[in-house]
Protein backbone atom coordinates (compact mmCIF):
# COMPACT_ATOMS: atom_id res chain seq x y z
CA UNK A 1 0.00 0.00 0.00
CA UNK A 2 2.81 2.31 0.72
CA UNK A 3 4.07 2.55 -2.63
CA UNK A 4 0.80 2.95 -3.97
CA UNK A 5 0.41 6.15 -1.47
CA UNK A 6 3.48 7.42 -2.93
CA UNK A 7 2.52 7.49 -6.34
CA UNK A 8 -0.61 9.66 -5.55
CA UNK A 9 1.56 11.53 -3.26
CA UNK A 10 4.02 12.37 -5.87
CA UNK A 11 1.42 13.18 -8.32
CA UNK A 12 -0.40 15.38 -6.01
CA UNK A 13 2.51 17.53 -5.73
CA UNK A 14 2.89 18.23 -9.23
CA UNK A 15 -0.39 19.85 -8.69
CA UNK A 16 0.92 22.36 -5.87
CA UNK A 17 0.14 26.36 -5.80
CA UNK A 18 3.41 27.44 -3.98
CA UNK A 19 4.49 30.81 -6.15
CA UNK A 20 6.23 31.85 -3.07
CA UNK A 21 7.79 29.06 -1.16
CA UNK A 22 8.54 27.02 -4.16
CA UNK A 23 7.89 23.94 -2.01
CA UNK A 24 5.78 21.14 -4.16
CA UNK A 25 4.40 19.23 -1.71
CA UNK A 26 1.81 16.34 -1.82
CA UNK A 27 0.30 14.08 0.36
CA UNK A 28 -2.28 10.75 0.48
CA UNK A 29 -4.01 9.14 2.83
CA UNK A 30 -5.83 5.48 3.28
CA UNK A 31 -8.80 5.32 5.64
CA UNK A 32 -9.81 2.55 8.04
CA UNK A 33 -12.70 1.85 5.41
CA UNK A 34 -10.00 1.45 2.30
CA UNK A 35 -10.30 4.64 0.69
CA UNK A 36 -7.41 6.84 -0.72
CA UNK A 37 -7.49 10.68 -0.87
CA UNK A 38 -4.51 13.24 -1.74
CA UNK A 39 -4.35 17.01 -1.35
CA UNK A 40 -1.47 19.44 -2.26
CA UNK A 41 -0.49 22.06 -0.29
CA UNK A 42 -1.83 25.69 -1.34
CA UNK A 43 -0.30 29.03 -1.09
CA UNK A 44 -1.79 31.94 -0.65
CA UNK A 45 -0.32 35.55 -0.45
CA UNK A 46 -1.94 36.11 2.79
CA UNK A 47 0.26 33.59 4.34
CA UNK A 48 -2.45 32.41 6.97
CA UNK A 49 -4.52 31.37 4.20
CA UNK A 50 -1.94 28.77 3.13
CA UNK A 51 -2.80 25.08 3.90
CA UNK A 52 -0.65 22.54 3.69
CA UNK A 53 -0.95 18.98 1.40
CA UNK A 54 -1.91 16.91 4.24
CA UNK A 55 -4.91 19.07 5.50
CA UNK A 56 -6.15 19.05 1.96
CA UNK A 57 -6.10 15.26 1.67
CA UNK A 58 -8.28 14.88 5.49
CA UNK A 59 -10.37 17.43 4.45
CA UNK A 60 -11.38 16.07 1.33
CA UNK A 61 -11.89 12.46 2.92
CA UNK A 62 -13.87 14.19 5.63
CA UNK A 63 -16.05 16.03 3.21
CA UNK A 64 -16.56 12.58 1.92
CA UNK A 65 -17.87 11.21 4.92
CA UNK A 66 -14.47 9.41 5.78
CA UNK A 67 -13.05 10.24 9.51
CA UNK A 68 -11.01 7.36 10.20
CA UNK A 69 -7.18 7.64 8.99
CA UNK A 70 -4.75 4.67 9.02
CA UNK A 71 -1.86 5.66 6.80
CA UNK A 72 -0.92 8.94 5.79
CA UNK A 73 1.98 9.62 2.83
CA UNK A 74 3.82 12.72 2.57
CA UNK A 75 6.06 13.31 -0.33
CA UNK A 76 8.51 16.72 -0.55
CA UNK A 77 11.98 17.03 -2.53
CA UNK A 78 13.89 17.16 0.63
CA UNK A 79 11.43 14.69 2.51
CA UNK A 80 9.84 17.28 5.30
CA UNK A 81 7.86 15.70 8.04
CA UNK A 82 4.17 17.25 8.67
CA UNK A 83 4.32 21.01 10.74
CA UNK A 84 2.33 20.56 13.85
CA UNK A 85 -0.77 21.82 12.68
CA UNK A 86 -0.99 19.07 10.33
CA UNK A 87 0.03 16.36 13.06
CA UNK A 88 -2.91 18.03 15.50
CA UNK A 89 -5.46 17.86 12.29
CA UNK A 90 -4.18 14.22 11.90
CA UNK A 91 -4.98 13.71 15.62
CA UNK A 92 -8.56 14.38 15.51
CA UNK A 93 -9.18 11.79 12.81
CA UNK A 94 -7.12 9.27 14.04
CA UNK A 95 -5.35 7.56 17.11
CA UNK A 96 -1.42 7.81 17.75
CA UNK A 97 -1.00 4.44 15.86
CA UNK A 98 -1.93 6.37 12.62
CA UNK A 99 1.36 5.29 10.11
CA UNK A 100 2.45 8.99 8.52
CA UNK A 101 5.44 8.16 6.17
CA UNK A 102 7.65 11.28 4.85
CA UNK A 103 9.93 10.54 1.75
CA UNK A 104 11.74 12.17 -0.74
CA UNK A 105 12.67 12.59 -4.50
CA UNK A 106 15.74 9.72 -4.17
CA UNK A 107 13.06 7.58 -2.92
CA UNK A 108 14.13 7.77 1.01
CA UNK A 109 11.17 7.14 3.71
CA UNK A 110 10.60 7.34 7.46
CA UNK A 111 7.85 6.06 8.95
CA UNK A 112 6.72 6.86 12.59
CA UNK A 113 3.41 6.78 14.15
CA UNK A 114 1.70 9.78 15.46
CA UNK A 115 1.97 9.32 19.13
CA UNK A 116 5.50 9.78 18.49
CA UNK A 117 5.81 12.64 16.31
CA UNK A 118 2.90 14.33 18.75
CA UNK A 119 3.66 13.91 22.27
CA UNK A 120 0.88 14.70 24.54
CA UNK A 121 -1.11 15.46 21.97
CA UNK A 122 -4.75 17.41 22.66
CA UNK A 123 -7.41 14.77 21.29
CA UNK A 124 -10.42 14.71 20.98
CA UNK A 125 -11.16 12.61 24.03
CA UNK A 126 -9.80 16.37 26.33
CA UNK A 127 -13.24 17.75 25.54
CA UNK A 128 -15.09 14.72 26.73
Amino acid sequence: MKNELRIFAKEASEKSYSPYSKAKVGSALKTKDGHIFSGCNVENASFGGTVCAERVAIWKAVSEGHRELSEIYVYTHDGWPPCGMCLQVMTEFSDGELLITFADHKGAETTKKLKDMLTNAFTPRHME
